[in-house]
């Protein structure tokens, strides 16, 4: 049997992943009120007995008006809990570590899902359970979103309480990490982002008013998460638009963020604003993670079309990440881990239920 990068456990504080496979957070749109339900037990349990070292749920909103459809996950309120519980012990029961993403998705907030269609372009009108989003400014994210709200300070320090008493929800669920979503044109990103973040005031104008908003939240949900549990963000590392947020930003909220507690950067890019061309391709954003992890000093992870366990392999063993982070793969086959052991011959533990087709 071979040493393989991917098959070999990383230790992130006092966790220990079995393996570098990390299933991403992917939406699910199949929530009523926030509740998990029947759905996520087998779409994040079926990821754990498929061998991934660590599960992670789609964004949840830590608020109502967080959330980008009335579909999404929430960690709003305590009622949350108890079914998120019932997951995370099946995950534990089944060798994988679980973690959650906190998420508010600000002007991106009350829209439809993807396999819907509405009168009102993208937007949840309030006669169908929609509302008014938030964001930095008033300004829509495109035609057909709705029109948000600009936050003012009170607002501001409402959403950072919310993260932090998500956090203690989190741990109350037994999430063992919590990754911040300050990726993909919500909210924390709307506010580091110049395209997005027009302010005028503390929170707007240079780096370190526009980064200020996501290292409250990262402080409020660092004071109330355990000190022996690993903390993630998920960022884009790049706008992919002149004038607009930078892989160099991006090391350097890194550095910033590593201070506050946070472990691992998980590197993605783009969805701030539309009409974006972004070089998507095998790996395309492999680069980012391997920028951030050189240039910042700290843990990063990989994501977006990684497809093969060679691939993977190789984003780990050349340096570019510490761990391969994994979504369109994992829904094509919930499996890939233990296929990806056989092709690189690594010895890992299949479940007994399932031994009969290792060989």
């Amino acid at each position: 049997m071979s040493n393989t990068k991917l098959f070999t456990p990383l230790k992130l504080r006092d966790i220990s992943l079995r393996n570098r496979v990390v299933v991403s957070p992917m939406c699910q749109y199949s929530s009523e009120d926030g509740f998990a339900n029947e759905w996520h037990v087998v779409h994040l349990g079926s990821r754990a007995v498929g061998g991934a070292g660590l599960v992670l749920t789609e964004a949840t909103a830590v608020e109502p008006e967080g959330r980008i459809s009335p579909q999404d996950l929430g960690l709003w309120k305590d009622a949350h809990v108890e079914t998120l519980a019932r997951i995370n012990r099946f995950l534990h029961q089944n060798g994988a570590a679980s973690g959650v993403q906190l998420a508010h998705a600000g002007r991106k907030a009350s829209t439809l899902r993807p396999w819907d269609t509405g009168s009102h372009g993208s937007t949840v009108t309030a006669e169908n359970g929609g509302w008014t989003p938030v964001g930095p400014t008033a300004e829509a994210f495109e035609d057909g979103y709705p029109k948000p709200a600009a936050l003012d300070e009170a607002g501001i320090a409402r959403v950072v309480k919310a993260f932090g008493d998500a956090a203690v929800r989190a741990k109350a669920a037994g999430f063992q990490v919590v990754e911040l979503h300050a990726a993909h044109g919500y909210l924390l990103h709307e506010f580091l982002s110049p395209l997005s973040n027009k302010r005028t005031d503390r929170y707007g104008g240079s780096f370190e008013n526009r980064t200020r908003f996501a290292l409250e939240v990262t402080r409020a949900v660092r004071a109330k998460w355990p000190e022996g549990q690993p903390l993630f963000m998920r960022i884009s590392a790049t706008d992919w638009v002149e004038g607009g947020w930078t892989p160099e930003d991006s090391v350097a909220l890194a550095k910033l963020v590593a201070k506050e507690g946070v472990d691992l950067i998980d590197c993605s890019s783009g969805g701030v604003v539309p009409g974006v061309k972004i070089p998507v391709g095998p790996g395309y954003q492999t680069s980012l993670a391997e920028k951030v992890r050189k240039e910042a000093g700290v843990l990063t992870g990989a994501v977006g079309m990684i497809r093969s366990a060679f691939q993977a392999e190789h984003v780990l063993a050349t340096g570019q990440a510490d761990v391969v982070i994994l979504a369109r793969e994992l829904l094509r086959d919930p499996y890939w881990p233990l296929r990806a052991a056989t092709e690189l011959h690594a010895d890992v533990r299949w479940p007994h239920q399932y031994e009969r087709a290792k060989n």
